[in-house]
């Protein structure tokens, strides 16, 4: 699913995703050994080819609190490795 590590911690404590209690979903998070870049390249990737984005889009959706939710500097990887 490509998701941010912010995107996994809301994901795994919404009432509307996997319930977790805070404590748990922040362990989770921080104990995770994910590669945060390369899944920002690869939403990058699909929002490219799949949407047609703007590189200035595609960073504004990647860093978005109402979308991937990734670190500025996950987003601005991901810009620089599109292919």
């Amino acid at each position: 699913m490509s998701m941010s590590k912010a995107g996994i911690y809301n994901q795994l404590t919404s009432e509307h995703g996997e319930k977790f209690p805070a404590e748990a979903a922040q362990y989770a998070v921080d104990n995770i050994v994910f590669d945060w870049k390369g899944n920002a390249l690869k939403k990058a990737q699909i929002y490219a080819e799949k949407m047609s984005m703007s590189d200035s889009a595609i960073y504004q959706q990647l860093t978005s609190e109402y979308g991937e939710k990734f670190t500025p500097e996950e987003a601005q990887y991901a810009i620089d490795n599109l292919k």
